[in-house]
Order: structure tokens, then C-alpha cells, then sequence
């Protein structure tokens, strides 16, 4: 069931979700708390504990509406949209797509099974991967998914597992050969990428599909980078993707969807300023319609895979302040430095250490109260590199408030680890004041869980 919302009851609802930095049903309540889908921060915090994933069922619904149905207003030869889950995979979102109309882009065994838990079905699932297991080829083949290949290596892969009687439905992934202006590690689509075939190497691919029927290829994909703000690299694409479309057709490929790709970006802090959700749509399906009438060919199902711009805005995480310590000014720091502890860090948000990712945090005690203290959010574990927010203003921090960094919804609890043996957070899903419990804190128990020790080592 597709579900709908009702009337905006805060004004920040009428905007994209991608370009506000807070979740669309933040609000100050009554006693100066933040607000999150009706329900206070700092009680849920009590509750629940931290750290804490808070996921705003309201900003994640209306992420998924504005894809779904811009495509549906703007685009003439039809679409669906795939929610990509390795931002964010487990059993509630996954069953919360769904219910928003959308497919499921996955990335491994293990995401494709969640989703299959979650009452997926085979024409819902598009399996990703450069280098899919053998396990997963056959589970995808099983399911009826269909495969995202990526290399002539996986074609021959999948031949060798399918006969007329079981075919497999697959899009080919191309590499565009495109560059856009994002961090080197979430660029895709540049020709030096492990993923996606090369278009010095399609004639090859295209003759080896043509061979081989059992191989139903019904469409290429593509996919250029993570957190773009610029339009022209998804309009250069369309073009591409077009001519490698022709030179599919010409050998017989019955070719019917095509993957554009995601890529959107969020507004992690005040300076950025990505297109809006509708904006992207919008580009793309003109630039798509364009490239296929110029090349004279009927315009093929469009599909797209948002992962960020779904899941990102939706979800904050809440920590509690510990102490604090000072370094004096000195030549190397003119300033000095206060850092403030957390507790979480690097274990539940690895992004900060590993992409230089900036975020914008405010305390949920007294998130109107003026930022006139500079500090540097320290995480709690065993590496220096553990700073989740450096030299950022914030309200004079007290121990045992709750800080909330924003925008925490994509790529914190899927790369979220157990680094130190800190067991993970907890998440809950929020709206319209009911907290629900949606991933269930790790114990120190569940940490030696898969620990296996020879009686040999026993004293």
C-alpha cells in the first residue's frame, strides 16, 4: 500500500528533504527541548539510551514521495524508483520503501536478504555488486531479482548458472567515463573505477549477451558518484547512456529499463546547497527525453536509486556530553582548543575519520540558546583521528546533555562497526509523538556472540 501525508503542520515540511538540515518535524516544544516527530529528544535519550539513532518516519515518506512522484508528473515513457539500501538496510526501512511504492537497490547477500524479510518480492530487488559470490548469483536467481552485472567475468558467471528454462533478468552496469566534482572515494563513474564495464570493452559484452539469450538483458545502468551537487554530470549521462542504448538494440538486446543511477546530495552544513529532490528529477527526465528523441529511439522505463537524499535528513544522531578539557593557546594553536567527549565517535559515525565529513550539531537541552563556545566534539575511542566535529560553535556544553549531530541517516549505522568492542546503537523510529524501537542496542554479550575459544586456551 502506497500511503500518503497529510497537511505540513511545520513550516520546514514544505521543503525539499535534502536541502533542510534538520528533519522536517523538528520543533522546540514547551520546555525548550528539541522535537523530533513529536516525540523530546532528551526523554527519548533517557529511554532509550545513547548513542541513538532517531529516524523521522515523516522527512523519510516525504523523501520517498517526492522521487516517486515528481517522476510520475515530469517523465512520459514510465518509472520507478529503487531505494538504495546500503545507506541504510534493516528490516523497518526496507518495509517502509515498500510501502512508499519503491523498489529495493541492493548491494550483497546480506542486504537482498533483509529485504526479502521484510516482504520483498523478486521484481522488487536489484542486486548490485563488482565481485557477487557465486552465493549470492544463485540466491538473486532463486529470488528473481535481477542482477546489476558488472564485468564480462560476471556474464560468463551467470551463464554457467542459467539454462532457457531459468533465465536471468539482468541490467548491464557501463561505466560512463564521467568525473564529477565529489570526494575520490564515492566518485563512480570516471574511467578509472573498478565498477562497471569500460565502453572500450562493450562490443565485447554486447556480442557475448547477444549469444546468449538465457542472459535477458533488459537494460544498462549507471552510476557516476555520491554527494553531487552539479546537474551537468546526470545530463551528460543521459547522452551516453543513449548511445550505448542504440548499439544494444542493434544487436538485438531487448532492452527496457534504464538505470540512472543516484547520487543526490544533502545539506550537511549550512554552506551546501544541493539542487532540490524535484530539481534532480527534473533534470534528469528532460535530459533522458531529450538524448532518446535525438537518437530516435522510444524512450525506455526509468529507474533511479537514491540512497542519501532518502534516508539522509531523516535521521540524527543523539549523544551524551561527558568532560572537557582545555589546551592552552600557544604559537602552533593561537586559540587553543577545547575538546568535549562523546559518548560514541567513530564506531557509530566512521565518516568524520575516513571522508572528512563535516556535519552540524546543536544540543537538545537548548537548541535555541546562542553558540558562543568553540569546541571539538571528541569521540571515545583509541585514535586520535576519533573527532566527530572540529572547532564548531555550540551553546557553553555542560556534561550530561544531549548533543544532536544532524543528518546522520546515510552511511552511519550501515558502516557503523564494533571498533573498541563498543556494541552499536539502537534506533528508533519517530512520528506523531510514539517511539518505536527499530534496531535494538547491542550487548557486550551479543560482541563475543560469534567468538569461538579452543578448550586448549582455557586456564
Amino acid at each position: 500500500m502506497i500511503s500518503t501525508l497529510g497537511t505540513p503542520t511545520h513550516p520546514e515540511q514544505t521543503l525539499s528533504p535534502n536541502q533542510s538540515l534538520r528533519p522536517l518535524t523538528s520543533r522546540i516544544n514547551s520546555r525548550g527541548h528539541l522535537e523530533i516527530g513529536g516525540c523530546d529528544v532528551v526523554e527519548l535519550v533517557r529511554q532509550f539510551g545513547s548513542p541513538l539513532y532517531i529516524l523521522d518516519e515523516w522527512t523519510l515518506r516525504r523523501a520517498c514521495q517526492l522521487y516517486r512522484d515528481t517522476w510520475a508528473r515530469c517523465y512520459a515513457g514510465g518509472s520507478r524508483v529503487l531505494y538504495a539500501t546500503k545507506a541504510w538496510n534493516c528490516l523497518a526501512i526496507c518495509a517502509l520503501a515498500l510501502q512508499e511504492g519503491l523498489g529495493l537497490d541492493v548491494a550483497s547477500g546480506g542486504e537482498l536478504y533483509t529485504a526479502l524479510q521484510a516482504g520483498a518480492k523478486g521484481e522488487d530487488l536489484y542486486l548490485h555488486g563488482n565481485a557477487k559470490s557465486l552465493d549470492e548469483l544463485n540466491l538473486a536467481l532463486e529470488t528473481g531479482c535481477t542482477l546489476v552485472v558488472d564485468s564480462l567475468y560476471e556474464l560468463q558467471q551467470v551463464s554457467a548458472l542459467t539454462t532457457p528454462a531459468r533465465p536471468a533478468r539482468l541490467l548491464l552496469r557501463v561505466n560512463p567515463g564521467i568525473d564529477v566534482h565529489t570526494h575520490e572515494y564515492i566518485r563512480t563513474g570516471q574511467t578509472d573505477s573498478k565498477f562497471g564495464i569500460g565502453r572500450w570493452q562493450l562490443p565485447e559484452v554486447l556480442d557475448f549477451l547477444a549469444a546468449h539469450p538465457q542472459l535477458q538483458c533488459v537494460g544498462l545502468h549507471a552510476h557516476i558518484g555520491s554527494q553531487i551537487f552539479d546537474l551537468q554530470g546526470h545530463r551528460d549521462l543521459a547522452g551516453v547512456l543513449a548511445q550505448i542504448w542504440r548499439q544494444g538494440l542493434d544487436r538485438g538486446l531487448p532492452l527496457q529499463e534504464l538505470n540512472v543511477g543516484g547520487g543526490l546530495g544533502i545539506r550537511y552544513v549550512k554552506s551546501d546547497d544541493p539542487p532540490s529532490i524535484p530539481e534532480w528529477v527534473e533534470t534528469v527526465a528532460t535530459a533522458v527525453q531529450q538524448a532518446f528523441a535525438q537518437a530516435g529511439i522510444p524512450l525506455p522505463k526509468v529507474l533511479c536509486e537514491p540512497g542519501r537524499s532518502v534516508i539522509g535528513p531523516a535521521a540524527v544522531t543523539a549523544y551524551t556530553l561527558g568532560g572537557q578539557k582545555r589546551i592552552p593557546p600557544s604559537d602552533d594553536l593561537p586559540q587553543g582548543r577545547t575538546y568535549i567527549t562523546i559518548d560514541g565517535g567513530m564506531s557509530d559515525n566512521p565518516r568524520p575519520i575516513t571522508y572528512q565529513a563535516r556535519y552540524t550539531a546543536l544540543l537538545a537541552n537548548r537548541p535555541e540558546a546562542e553558540a558562543t563556545q568553540r569546541v571539538t566534539v571528541a569521540g571515545k575511542h583509541c585514535e586520535s583521528g576519533d573527532v566527530l566535529l572540529k572547532d564548531v560553535l555550540l551553546p557553553a556544553p555542560m556534561a550530561g546533555e544531549v548533543l544532536v549531530v544532524l543528518a546522520t541517516g546515510a552511511y552511519n549505522y550501515s558502516m557503523a562497526s564494533n571498533y573498541n568492542r563498543f556494541p552499536r546503537p539502537a534506533a528508533v523510529l519517530v512520528n506523531e509523538g510514539e517511539a518505536q524501537l527499530i534496531v535494538r542496542r547491542e550487548t557486550y554479550a551479543d560482541l563475543i556472540r560469534q567468538d569461538v575459544l579452543p578448550e586448549r586456551l582455557l586456564r
